[in-house]
């Protein structure tokens, strides 16, 4: 055989493998998020919108190099444990898990697969990581908020409403969280001169009959304290604080939105986009160990003048000049 001829054919044989490797499609990855509100909830397309978008941004477009797979829980825990079932048996390459229900869910069916969460209270005193700076398992994420807020919900609501002299906490007594915050509330109370009392959310018949009976009592008020169930249930909590009268402050922003008083917390919209930065590093085979999780760093006050006016309050000038957004 000739030398020219023997080269060609070395050529040719080399030169395949690379033009069909360059044909070859790009690998598919698989995302799966799991939320405890419902699909049709207009808060779940927005969390789930802005998660899509920063990925994209990050070079993972669904259906062309990534897959995503989403499972809703409408507030059902039972359905919540389905679609985590569902979701873990897909294998995913990570999972996005929205709220503390949807992260206890997915924990006790995987300790393999890494889980980015969003919203969830206290994750080290649930016991869903071992410390925040260097998670061990394969959990980390993006936690609400610490204790000493709790506080600050009590102190911003006598300042709209002085009058206030009783309050209801609307909290989860399930979580942690639930029953820390409405301690600290609680022990902070005598000072600006209120008494608390707690009111349960996992259903709309206790959260009915707790602020009817907190309503009866003149002069008194609503913190609403994070968790699955307020979200799941805050129309109605926003509904029968208008009906009765009764300032409310939220936690997050989306109640003042929709009719709440004002609210005080982080941008969950802004977690999102982290949590997608946490995926995209991990679909990059950084290690979840190495990924801290991280606490809010800035809390966002937000006032709706229309509320205050329907139910007569003035707005201190001093509370709306410290507030982040103003709903007229």
């Amino acid at each position: 055989m000739r030398r020219r001829e023997f080269i060609g054919m070395l050529g040719g044989a080399t030169a395949w493998p690379l033009a069909a490797w360059a044909q070859q499609p790009e690998r598919m990855r698989r995302i799966a998020v799991l939320m405890t509100i419902a699909a049709e909830d207009p808060e779940a397309q927005s969390r789930l919108a802005t998660l899509r978008s920063r990925l994209e941004q990050l070079g993972w477009t669904d259906r062309r190099n990534v897959q995503i797979e989403t499972g809703f829980g409408g507030g059902d825990p039972e359905r919540i444990g389905r679609f985590a079932a569902e979701l873990v048996a897909l294998a995913p390459d990570v999972i996005v898990a929205n709220s503390t229900p949807a992260l206890a869910s997915l924990l006790k069916l995987t300790r393999t697969v890494p889980i980015v969460f969003v919203a969830v209270a206290d994750p080290v005193g649930a016991g869903f990581v071992d410390n925040l700076a260097r998670p061990d398992g394969n959990a980390t994420g993006f936690a609400t908020y610490d204790y000493s807020i709790s506080a600050k919900w009590l102190e911003l609501l006598k300042e709209i409403a002085p009058s206030v002299k009783r309050v209801g906490v609307l909290r989860d007594p399930a979580l942690t969280l639930g029953t820390a915050q409405f301690a600290a509330i609680q022990a902070m109370a005598p000072t600006v001169g209120v008494e608390v009392t707690p009111i349960g959310v996992h259903d709309a018949g206790e959260i009915e009959r707790g602020i009817g009976a907190l309503a009866h009592i003149s002069n008194s008020g609503l913190i609403v304290i994070g968790s699955a169930w307020t979200v799941v249930h805050r129309h109605l909590i926003i509904a029968l604080a208008a009906q009765h009268k009764l300032p409310a402050i939220y936690y997050y922003r989306l109640p003042v939105k929709d009719g709440g008083l004002l609210s005080y917390g982080p941008n969950f919209l802004d977690q999102f986009r982290l949590a997608a930065g946490y995926v995209d590093r991990i679909l990059r085979g950084e290690k979840l160990a190495e990924l801290p999780v991280q606490e809010p760093t800035k809390y966002e006050l937000v006032v709706n003048l229309k509320t205050a006016k329907a139910l007569g309050l003035t707005v201190p000038p001093s509370l709306l000049a410290r507030a982040d957004e103003v709903i007229e």
